[in-house]
């Protein structure tokens, strides 16, 4: 019997040596959706599994949904092979919108060539970009009647412009549709190709240019590994220069451990860099494998970033704990308070 415990783990043991040496051996299948620990596996600075997070406070409540017109929404969407952020990232604020009949679309695929470490989207390579998506987001913006609409996208550091022609083809296909509609853009950081994306841009401009700066300088690293903080300034402020008609707008999620006065000095770049529209919302950890929530901010914090934000010269200013950048976009737009 000794004999034959021994012949059955040396077959275990080869069995899996084995298994470790295919394993290496097989070629990373950069076609495939990577989330969690996949997508955050080759970051420079690694994550390290939440084991324990921080408990939520009484303030991050989620308003539950009217489970048909969500289930409506998400049928209209599935229709027209479209792809919304609310979903895609995992928003708290989805049962909210969705019942109200709101989403922000996020166009050219659900595979972002960033690795970003706060985001629940996918990471991967991106599939060829889809000529119909124009017309059937029009056709579906049109079902919904809606009034105002958030587009976003994916990173797509793949084309040669970033795909900001494939914004100004869905913004000219949604305003054949829907002339009296107004719409926000949601833009990557189009890093390496800034000059030609906002030439493209030129070509059929939002009515709100929105770029999130995220966080602050220190963080970008860990939080925004491929992107840059002084480019994404830069971005919103030649848009600015170029078309200074047009609101532009940035945001930051607090609480990856930012310190009062990195937010404060942040502030201070955007309005220096000709930002005019502010968001400011909680960081909430999609899953274990992404970067940690170091500390929930009170509402009374995020007043006080608001009245900042006021002083330093931002118009309209959307600050609260589920605040996100395309939340209740309309009413912000419109000078209303968001909190």
């Amino acid at each position: 019997s000794q004999q034959v415990a021994t012949a059955e783990f040396r077959i275990i043991s080869l069995l899996l040596k084995w298994k470790h040496v295919m394993h290496a051996k097989t070629p990373h299948n950069s076609n495939q959706k990577q989330r969690g620990a996949d997508k955050l596996a080759r970051i420079p600075i690694k994550i390290e599994s939440t084991h324990t997070p921080l408990r939520k406070p009484d303030w991050i409540r989620i308003r539950l949904p009217a489970t048909s017109a969500v289930a409506n929404l998400k049928q209209i969407l599935r229709e027209n092979r479209l792809v919304t952020v609310c979903e895609e990232a995992s928003c708290p604020n989805l049962p909210e919108c969705f019942s109200h009949g709101t989403a922000t679309f996020m166009i050219m695929g659900d595979k972002c060539t960033r690795r970003c470490s706060f985001c629940d989207v996918a990471h991967g390579r991106p599939e060829a970009l889809d000529p119909d998506e124009p017309i059937n987001l029009a056709n579906t913006i049109a079902q919904m009647e809606l009034r105002y609409v958030v587009i976003t996208s994916v990173d797509r550091d793949d084309l040669r412009d970033g795909g900001a022609s494939h914004f100004s083809a869905c913004l000219k296909a949604i305003r054949e549709k829907n002339s009296h509609i107004k719409i926000e853009t949601l833009v990557p950081d189009y890093r390496g190709r800034m000059q030609i994306a906002l030439d493209e841009t030129a070509k059929e401009l939002p009515d709100v240019f929105n770029h999130n700066i995220e966080t602050v300088p220190r963080l970008y690293k860990q939080a925004r590994p491929g992107s840059d903080y002084l480019h994404s300034l830069q971005l919103l402020k030649q848009f600015k220069s170029r078309f200074p008609h047009i609101p532009t707008k940035s945001g930051l999620m607090l609480g990856l451990g930012e310190q009062d006065d990195e937010i404060k000095q942040t502030l201070a770049d955007l309005r220096e860099h000709d930002v005019d529209m502010l968001t400011l919302g909680q960081y909430l950890q999609p899953s274990k494998f992404h970067i940690p929530v170091v500390k929930y901010i009170t509402p009374q914090q995020f007043k006080e970033f608001a009245e900042l934000a006021k002083k330093l010269g931002f118009k309209n200013i959307a600050s609260g704990p589920l605040v996100r950048s395309s939340y209740h976009a309309d009413r912000q737009a419109a000078g209303e308070h968001v909190s």
